[in-house]
């Protein structure tokens, strides 16, 4: 098949595979990725076939549900591509973009080592971010029974992807941990210009919830807001 038809049947198969998904990492973020990565990717003139499998199959396999094995997604994909009969070159561009597509700790370097990696890596992380990027933390939280905030258990700026994968904190936390980080760490030009509003929009919510649950009493001071 050619590389349209490949793409369409890569969405459907993926489609299938996540329809009402609870945890925030549905066939509706995949889709939004997806249409993201494309945008981003003709703008800083990627292979957009690369891009395009490169998205939708970013999640197939995501090591958080696959007991923290980094190597489920690229195994998942590589399985799906070569039913497909996916040229090998194809396979290998497509799966180092799910090795290197998620955040791995703030202390962590994820540089991209490819165009089509950085478009990617943009479109999820845009997802991370903004109004939808709120609903998809608290949506993750509550799946995994995490409580929303607790203002005596700071977050943390883990040094390693080792001591991310093991953090259990609450969803508030995950704001300071990774959300705020993105906007900087964001690759492209597209992808850092539609990065600004989602960013303020998440410290206006996350003022907002301190200043509800806290009254006129000031929040701790590890969730004092950023300034940028």
């Amino acid at each position: 098949m050619n590389a349209e038809e490949l793409v369409a049947v890569t969405a459907q198969h993926v489609e299938r595979l996540f329809a009402g998904e609870g945890s925030g990492h549905d066939w509706w973020h995949i889709k939004r990725v997806w249409q993201n990565a494309l945008k981003i990717g003709a703008q800083e003139k990627a292979d957009l076939t690369v891009v395009q499998l490169g998205a939708l199959l970013h999640d197939i396999a995501d090591w958080k549900f696959h007991g923290g094995d980094e190597e489920a997604g690229p195994r998942a994909a590589a399985t799906w591509l070569r039913e497909q009969e996916a040229p090998e070159t194809l396979i290998s561009d497509v799966c180092q973009i799910i090795r290197e597509v998620s955040f791995k700790g703030a202390g962590v370097d994820t540089t991209p080592s490819t165009l089509e990696v950085q478009v990617v890596q943009d479109a999820d992380r845009l997802d991370a971010i903004g109004a939808i990027g709120i609903g998809r933390a608290f949506a993750y939280g509550g799946f995994k029974g995490r409580e929303m905030y607790h203002p005596h258990q700071e977050p943390l700026l883990h040094a390693s992807f080792e001591e991310y994968k093991k953090n259990q904190g609450p969803t508030l936390n995950h704001f300071y941990e990774k959300l705020f980080l993105l906007k900087e760490r964001l690759n492209t030009t597209a992808g850092r210009q539609l990065a600004q509003e989602r960013h303020s929009y998440m410290q206006e919510f996350v003022r907002q919830f301190l200043l509800e649950w806290h009254g006129e009493e000031p929040a701790p001071a590890a969730f004092h807001l950023q300034a940028n």
